[in-house]
C-alpha cells in the first residue's frame, strides 16, 4: 500500500514507515476500552471542595512556596476561529436577499441566532474595525440597514475583503472592549492574566502552541503590544511559541482502513490532535506550568476570581509536592519501615486517590516500597472541574489501571465504551482544561513526560475532507490519555472560571461584555419584557 513517493512524503514529515503501519493498524483493531469503576463526585471524595478558609490558605501557600520556582503559563492556541463563524459562512454563502429570506431570518431574533448577532453587533469589541472596513469600501452599518445587503456585512467580517475573521487565529481577534475605545485580542487577556498570577520575581514567561501559517500573525501582535502591558504591570515578559510538531501527524483512513489518499493520489495526514502538545509542554523550562485554553477569557471586572482560583490550585499542588518528595525521601533510605508504607498508602488513598491493588498487603516490603516509589515518582496536576450545566467537555472518573490500581482520569465520551454509557449520567463535574502542573521529581530534575503517556487512551473519529468522509486517529489527548499516568487532584472550581468562546455570540454574553455594553443589554431584556406582557 506504500509507494516509493508515499516512503518519501512519510520521511519528510519525521515519521517512520512503522509508525504508519501501526497506525493503519490501530484504525483495524481499535482502542481497548476504559475499566471504569465510577464517576469523581464530591460525595465519593474524588474531587475536593475549598472551603473560603481553605481558598484563602492555599493562595498564602502559593505565595510563599512558590518564590523560588519557575513559572510559565502554557496557552493551547492553535484553534482557528473559521468555526466561530460557521452559521454566518453558511448565510454568507447561501442568502439571496429575497423577501422570503429577510423573513426568515429577521423572525429569529433568539440569543445565537444571525439575526440577534447583527443586531448587537455594535457591542462586540470588532465592530469599529468593521464600520472602518465598510467605509473604505464606500458604504456603511447604515447602509447596509437600509438595503438589507447581509452578504456584503458578512464578507467585511468574514473574508480577505474585510476584517479576514474567518481565516484567523482565534487568539488574534478582538474579543473584548474597554475604555475610551480599547480592545484586547485573548492572546493580550493571556499577557495580562501572567502577569497577576504566574509572576517568577518580575519575569512573566508565556509558551503559545499555535499553527505555522499563524506563526508571524502572532509574533507580529505581541510584539505590537508586549511594551503596552509591561509598563501597566511593571514586568518583564517572555514569550515564545511553538508548532505542533510534524512527527505528530497521523495517518487518515477510508473506510476499508486503507491510507487515505486526496485527488492527487498523495496520502493524508492530519494533526494528531492536543495530545501531541504533550512534546512541546515536555520542553519548557520551568517547575511549575498553568495550563489553559487561548478563548478562556473574561473582562477585567471578573478576573480577580480566576486569579484566586489559579493561585488556590497551584497552592494546593504545591502542598502535596512537598509532601510526596518527603515521602520519596523517605522510602529511599536503606531500611523502611512497615509503618511508613502503611502511612503513605493511606495518603495516597486519600489525598491523592491512588487505590493500591486489593492483594498489595501480601507483598513484601521492599515489593509495595517499590509500588510506592513508582505511583509517587511521578509529575503532578491539579485539574479544575465545574459543576456540569450541559457545557461539553471531558469529564472526571474513577478508573481501573492494567496493574490493579485505582486512579483518577479526565474521561472524554468518545473513549467511553457502550457498558458504560449509564455512568455519565451520573457524572456531576466537567472537564474546563484549567490544569495546574508540576513537571520535576523531588530532586529537582525533569521528568520525560512522554513517559507517563497511555497510548491506549487514543480514540478513533469521522472527519471529512472535500466532501468525502475519512477516519482520523486522535492522539491521547493533552489532559487525559496524555497525562494518564500523572499523579492527579480534582478540585471543585466555579463556572465564572469556565467562559470559553465557541461562537461569536458567546462574545455576546455578559461574562464578554464591557461594562457599559453589559447595562444596554439588560436595559434592552427590561424594554422586550415589559412589551412583551
Amino acid at each position: 500500500m506504500i509507494s516509493v513517493n508515499d516512503k518519501d512524503y512519510i520521511k519528510s514529515k519525521g515519521i517512520s514507515e512503522k509508525q504508519v503501519e501501526e497506525q493503519i493498524q490501530q484504525f483495524k483493531q481499535g482502542f481497548p476500552d476504559l475499566e471504569i469503576i465510577q464517576p469523581a463526585t464530591v460525595k465519593n471524595g474524588g474531587i475536593k471542595c475549598m472551603t473560603e478558609s481553605r481558598l484563602s490558605a492555599n493562595v498564602r501557600y502559593y505565595e510563599k512556596a512558590s518564590k523560588k520556582i519557575k513559572r510559565i503559563k502554557f496557552v493551547p492556541a492553535s484553534g482557528a476561529a473559521s468555526r466561530m463563524f460557521k452559521s454566518l459562512f453558511e448565510l454568507m454563502n447561501s442568502y439571496k436577499g429575497t423577501e422570503e429570506e429577510y423573513l426568515k431570518l429577521t423572525a429569529k431574533k433568539d440569543f445565537g441566532s444571525p439575526y440577534y448577532i447583527y443586531e448587537n453587533i455594535d457591542k462586540l469589541a470588532l465592530y469599529r474595525d468593521l464600520c472602518n472596513s465598510l467605509e473604505s469600501g464606500g458604504s456603511s452599518i447604515d447602509d447596509v440597514e437600509k438595503s438589507k445587503d447581509y452578504v456584503l456585512l458578512l464578507k467585511k467580517l468574514l473574508t480577505e475583503e474585510g476584517l479576514n475573521y474567518g481565516n484567523l487565529p482565534k487568539g488574534l481577534l478582538k474579543f473584548h472592549k474597554g475604555a475610551q475605545g480599547v480592545t484586547r485580542t485573548p492572546a493580550e487577556e493571556h499577557l495580562v492574566e501572567g502577569a497577576n498570577y504566574s509572576l517568577t520575581g518580575k519575569k512573566v514567561k508565556i509558551h503559545f502552541t499555535v499553527s505555522p501559517q499563524h506563526m508571524e500573525l502572532f509574533k507580529q501582535h505581541i510584539g505590537e503590544v508586549v511594551e503596552l502591558y509591561q509598563k501597566k504591570y511593571k514586568v518583564k515578559y517572555e514569550i515564545d511559541f511553538s508548532i505542533q510538531k510534524p512527527e505528530t501527524d497521523t495517518i487518515a483512513a477510508n473506510e476499508n482502513n486503507e491510507p487515505f489518499r486526496d485527488e492527487n493520489n498523495n496520502l493524508v495526514f492530519r494533526p494528531g490532535g492536543h495530545g501531541a502538545l504533550i512534546q512541546n509542554l515536555n520542553e519548557l523550562d520551568a517547575d511549575l506550568v498553568f495550563v489553559k485554553n487561548i478563548d478562556n477569557v473574561v473582562q477585567d471586572r471578573l478576573k480577580s476570581e480566576t486569579y484566586t482560583y489559579k493561585k488556590a490550585l497551584a497552592g494546593l499542588l504545591l502542598w502535596h509536592r512537598e509532601v510526596i518528595a518527603d515521602y520519596l525521601k523517605k522510602l529511599n533510605k536503606k531500611s523502611v519501615k512497615k509503618e511508613l508504607i502503611d502511612g503513605i498508602v493511606q495518603f495516597a488513598k486519600s489525598k491523592l486517590c491512588i487505590v493500591m491493588p486489593a492483594n498489595f498487603d501480601t507483598f513484601d516490603i521492599e515489593k509495595q516500597r517499590y509500588i510506592l516509589i513508582n505511583k509517587l515518582n511521578r509529575p503532578i496536576r491539579v485539574c479544575g472541574m465545574v459543576r456540569n450545566q450541559g457545557e461539553p467537555g471531558g469529564g472526571p472518573y474513577w478508573v481501573m489501571n492494567s496493574d490493579g490500581t485505582q486512579s483518577l482520569q479526565i474521561v472524554e465520551e468518545p473513549q467511553i465504551s457502550e457498558q458504560y454509557k449509564p455512568l455519565m449520567q451520573k457524572a456531576t463535574h466537567f472537564n474546563p482544561v484549567d490544569l495546574v502542573c508540576y513537571i520535576k521529581d523531588y530532586k529537582g530534575k525533569k521528568f520525560d513526560l512522554t513517559q507517563f503517556v497511555d497510548h491506549n487512551a487514543g480514540f478513533i473519529s469521522e472527519k471529512s475532507y472535500q466532501g468525502r468522509t475519512l477516519k482520523a486517529l486522535e492522539l491521547p489527548g493533552l489532559w487525559n490519555g496524555a497525562m494518564s499516568d500523572w499523579i492527579t487532584i480534582f478540585v471543585e472550581v466555579p463556572v465564572i472560571t469556565f467562559n470559553p468562546v465557541k461562537t461569536l455570540s458567546d462574545l455576546l454574553r455578559q461574562e464578554h461584555l464591557y461594562e457599559n455594553d453589559l447595562q444596554r443589554q439588560r436595559e434592552d431584556k427590561i424594554v422586550i419584557v415589559e412589551h412583551d406582557e
